[in-house]
């Protein structure tokens, strides 16, 4: 009955130094109340405004927003690979760190290098409740696939 949501972090940084032409450190902050429903596919009826509206409440709620107001990523190794760069380092969410590799792939276009990641997370790990309705005959999945896609101009 539920819908499969998109959500999106509409704001965050990344800082990354650079020695001889190549990656060194890299360190990505994200605002939790940045986050925006962008869409829900499926579901009983259509995902309304106000549906949206109370998914992100719902989802600040879960993250707590206020006591943990931001998500972060810094890197302890940066290793060329293949496509891209291995990125290990630590996640923080909710006020939990963890370790995370990243796969982050690198590709060059005519004017701007494309990069994405793709990576599973568990919610429960980080002590995030994933929000529940209905007795739990409507959830959140304890596991979620974050995708991050960004270009930078050469």
């Amino acid at each position: 009955m539920g819908h499969r949501l998109t959500i999106a972090m509409q704001s965050w940084q990344v800082t990354v130094q650079w020695v001889g032409g190549e990656p060194t450190e890299a360190e990505l902050t994200v605002p939790v109340n940045s986050l925006a429903v962008l869409r829900g596919e499926g579901g009983a009826t259509p995902l309304t405004g106000t549906s949206k509206g109370m998914v992100r409440s719902q989802a600040l709620k879960s993250l707590d927003y206020e006591k943990f107001p931001q998500i972060r990523f810094v890197t302890e190794k940066i290793a060329k690979s293949a496509d891209g760069y291995r990125l290990d380092g630590t996640v923080e969410i909710h006020g939990t760190s963890r370790p995370q590799p990243v796969d982050l792939t690198v590709a060059e276009r005519e004017d701007v290098w494309s990069l994405s990641a793709q990576l599973p997370i568990i919610q429960s790990d980080f002590g995030v409740k994933p929000y529940s309705l209905l007795m739990g005959s409507l959830k959140v999945a304890d596991a979620v696939t974050i995708d991050f896609t960004a270009t930078y101009p050469k």
